[in-house]
């Protein structure tokens, strides 16, 4: 039995531990459509993708969707996600790609992540000749970024670059004597301990 070209989807807003009242939504997505979704979630993972498909429900950027599931033997899943680009840490880090930073703070349990975009950061200050995204590029000096993931969701490898205390309470004050006053509302007094590059490669072809 081949995999179906096209799937009717239901999907509905998520309302954390209330009963939603939302109107539901009726699509038809194309199985390619489904599977970025899938695998924006999971990951390029063959088990939790087959799992999630014959399971016909997934909460995906605030949503639950859902479907009639089907299974997917192994060499119709293998060429549903060969499309999908794989990690390569031999893929060089080019400040110019750089779409976004993710400033990683604290760790375990009390881990913060806050994303700022590259239009965002680039907004200069009133008379101030630098950019917060100038002061980010100035913290790659001494040691550029090195290979992470490549993250689905954000259809984009990441580049860390860890931060030592001195370092990272050196950026906090650049950052937040050039950024505007939005950007430097949602800096706040969070320390960066690392920072992570997103630079985006082309979406897989449907």
């Amino acid at each position: 039995m081949s995999l179906p070209e096209t799937i009717p989807v239901r999907f509905t807003e998520e309302e954390a531990g209330y009963l939603s009242v939302r109107p539901v939504v009726r699509q038809t997505f194309r199985l390619a459509e489904l599977a970025d979704m899938v695998v924006s979630v999971t990951g390029k993972d063959p088990a939790r993708v087959a799992q999630i498909l014959r399971a016909g429900a997934v909460l995906y950027n605030g949503y639950r969707y859902w479907w009639d599931g089907f299974s997917a033997a192994p060499g119709e899943l293998a060429a549903l996600l060969a499309p999908f680009p794989d990690a390569d840490p031999a893929r060089p880090f080019r400040w110019e790609e750089a779409t976004a930073v993710l400033l990683e703070s604290g760790g375990g349990p009390a881990r913060t992540v806050l994303e700022v975009t590259r239009a965002e950061a680039s907004r200069r200050r009133l008379f101030r000749r630098r950019s917060a995204w100038d002061c980010l590029r100035d913290a790659l000096r001494d040691s550029p970024p090195a290979y992470e993931q490549y993250s689905y969701a954000r259809r984009a490898d990441l580049y860390r670059r860890s931060l030592a205390h001195d370092a990272a309470l050196r950026l906090r004050a650049e950052l937040l004597a050039v950024a505007p006053r939005a950007l430097r509302v949602r800096l706040g007094a969070a320390l960066p301990s690392a920072l992570l590059f997103a630079c985006p490669r082309a979406a897989p072809r449907a």
